[in-house]
């Protein structure tokens, strides 16, 4: 009975040791939270506010709001970088971001789990 003691916590051991080294080499980094924060900032920009201008604005202004999103993916990745506070926790990551643009616009506050390669947002409100 004690040596399948024993090996039971071997076993247990091994496998946090495992899952402990596998946490630590997939947590990802700040630049691929930046990559995941403007795709859904892009995301949302074309589902959400996109579709809510009208024709006539776009018709009178010669725009097309989805390529300007397109077209502006290098400064939110700049506007994600800047107001982005990372905490590394070596096994995974949290990401804090307080996007504020201006004052006319309103700002938003994200809380993002990184960990195995992939975010998980967990907080998303409009402030």
């Amino acid at each position: 009975m004690k040596q399948l003691t024993i090996i039971a916590y071997t076993g247990a051991a091994a496998g946090l040791a495992v899952l402990g080294v596998t946490m630590a080499k997939t947590n990802p980094s700040q630049v691929a939270y930046e990559e995941y924060a403007v795709q859904r900032l892009a995301s949302y920009l074309k589902t959400d506010v996109c579709k809510k201008t009208t024709n006539f604005i776009e018709n009178l202004i010669r725009f097309n709001c989805e390529k300007l999103v397109d077209g502006a993916n290098p400064q939110m990745q700049e506007i994600i970088n800047r107001t982005t506070e990372r905490q590394n926790y070596i096994f995974f990551s949290v990401y804090r971001t307080d996007l504020k643009i201006s004052s006319w616009v309103p700002s938003y506050k994200f809380e993002t789990v990184g960990a195995f390669d992939r975010f998980y947002t967990f907080t998303a409100e409009e402030q």
